[in-house]
């Protein structure tokens, strides 16, 4: 598997979590620190998977994250530490292509502050 940090200088990352309430605290206090450029919350979903040696069926909420690869490993860190989850998914997906002034936007936003 590609790192997604050596594909492209930008990240897509995805969280779910089990309320609303939950997904907008993390989706904030991700923006808040500059970790993420914009971070959307969707939901409800039904998350379907196994979950020691059971199929499950929860409701969730999603949180999808625009960063820099740069910022990855800051954010997960980040999101682990916040995350309500014992095992939480956190998934990156590099960005190979967009829009030149959002991407530049992203940058800027997760950039030292100057």
């Amino acid at each position: 598997m590609t790192d997604p940090r050596s594909a492209a200088g930008h990240v897509r990352v995805e969280t779910t979590v089990d309320d609303r309430a939950a997904a907008e605290r993390l989706a904030r206090a991700v923006v808040e620190a500059r970790l993420v450029a914009c971070a959307q919350v969707g939901g409800p979903i039904t998350s379907f998977y196994r979950w020691e040696g059971e199929v499950q069926a929860d409701q969730e909420w999603t949180v999808v994250m625009k960063t820099t690869a740069a910022r990855l490993d800051e954010l997960t860190a980040r999101l682990l530490d916040l995350h309500p989850y014992d095992e939480p998914e956190v998934v990156a997906v590099p960005v190979t292509g967009g829009s030149a002034g959002y991407l530049a936007w992203v940058s800027a936003e997760t950039g030292p502050k100057t």
